[in-house]
């Protein structure tokens, strides 16, 4: 079976259709933030309610509570899979709002979970609905931008979702404060239901009539298949799965080195949670404004060597205090390498989708999975090397940063830097 793909125009030639009916340039990327936004706050917000659980269930080993975010992530990538191919063939209005009814329902079950597996259980649901808002949303801005565009409304909307692990910590320790952990899944209700309504109400179906495919094995295999090819797809895909392993494995860890494993920083812990985050959206804000200028390839190659760099030097701070650096001069490393990660990560993204925009759900579904997959096993391995030092975030910021360093080098043949038309 083949599959002809449209090429796509230079970025300053995408414009959106006169017949284009939705929302202005700030509304969309507005909605298409909050859609991410439900797979970050589904995270964040329940890391206070941690050392709750941990009383509630008598969950004996700390790290096991780990377990909470890593398994919200497995099915949230693996339920990736399915909607992008089925936003293809069906639209994604139906699809996505078919997800946040998965979603809600994983919200009610971790409500009632009688047990700490159940609480595992409903966190996998909770992981299946969200996934839709993460393929749809890339989807979505891929069937109305390409290029240069494509990339700039990836950052903002980027810059939106980083926001929300600044506050998300926050949120649920305002919930654990009217009584409980419950009332942090509670906020997740109300979020979902802000999304529902805001999207069925503003966002018409942007897959364009001509895109839409037939929804078989054969089709979807044909799609990957062609995705597979794509060097530069599955190149900066591997590259992006791998520095969000970075990322799940801090996100993972951040209770522990925070608040009960090492600085015990307890009601101050979403303080230096969100300032390690206002990094991540101050950066995204820059990318999204600078890379109209230099393009995605030059700012992302910069952000991922330098990354790379400060990790090493991570680590050898790391060293110098035997694992347990003053929190002032950890919080400043910390933050300026999740700042220079921001211009590595959106990039990433939008190169990686660029060659693929007929099959832009189902692509999007794939590689989703695949760098869902990836980052949470990363960030599972480094969340379980947790020992009572920074050490093993360090050593995963080095070690990772250089691996997509590698990997990028690979995808452009050894020549960095070199940006095309959109590029």
């Amino acid at each position: 079976m083949t599959i002809a793909v449209r090429p796509v125009p230079p970025a300053q030639e995408v414009r959106p259709s006169r017949a284009w009916s939705g929302p202005g340039f700030a509304e969309f990327v507005a909605i298409i933030a909050l859609m991410m936004a439900v797979t970050a706050i589904s995270i964040d917000n329940l890391l206070p309610a941690f050392p709750a659980i941990e009383a509630r269930f008598a969950v004996a080993d700390p790290n096991r509570l780990q377990l909470l975010v890593y398994v919200y992530m497995i099915g949230f990538g693996f339920a990736q899979i399915v909607y992008g191919p089925v936003s293809d063939t069906i639209g994604r209005r139906p699809v996505l709002l078919a997800s946040l009814a998965v979603y809600v329902i994983g919200c009610g079950l971790a409500m009632v979970a009688p047990s700490f597996e159940w609480l595992l259980a409903a966190r996998i649901i909770q992981g299946i609905g969200a996934a839709g808002g993460r393929v749809l949303s890339v989807a979505i801005v891929r069937d109305r931008f390409a290029g240069r565009e494509m990339a700039s409304v990836m950052s903002f909307t980027m810059m939106v979702f980083l926001i929300v692990p600044m506050i998300a910590p926050a949120i649920g320790g305002m919930m654990l404060a009217l009584g409980s952990w419950v009332y942090v899944f509670v906020s997740m209700l109300v979020l979902a239901f802000w999304l529902t309504v805001w999207f069925s109400w503003r966002m018409p179906e942007t897959l364009h009539p001509e895109y839409r495919r037939p929804l078989s094995p054969a089709a979807t295999w044909a799609a990957i298949r062609l995705t597979l090819r794509s060097r530069v797809a599955i190149g900066y895909t591997t590259a992006l799965g791998l520095l969000t392993g970075c990322i799940m494995g801090y996100v993972g860890s951040a209770q522990q080195v925070f608040d009960t494993g090492l600085y015990h920083l307890g009601p101050l812990f979403p303080l230096a949670f969100g300032l390690v985050a206002g990094a991540m959206g101050t950066a995204t804000l820059i990318n999204a404004r600078a890379v109209r200028r230099l393009g995605m390839r030059t700012l992302s190659h910069a952000g991922v060597i330098a990354f790379t760099l400060v990790g090493l030097m991570q680590v050898g701070v790391g060293l110098a205090y035997d694992g347990h650096p003053p929190l002032g001069l950890f919080l400043a490393i910390l933050a300026l390498n999740q700042f220079l990660i921001s211009f590595a990560m959106p990039n990433f993204n939008a190169l990686a989708l660029e060659p693929l925009g007929a099959i832009a759900g189902t692509a999007s579904s794939f590689l989703g999975f695949y760098t869902t997959i990836l980052g949470a096993l990363c960030g599972f391995l480094i969340g379980q090397a947790f020992d009572g030092t920074v050490l093993p975030v360090g050593i995963s910021y080095a070690a990772l940063g250089g691996l997509a360093l590698l990997v990028v080098i690979w995808t452009e043949r050894g020549r960095l830097f070199r940006g095309g038309v959109s590029g």
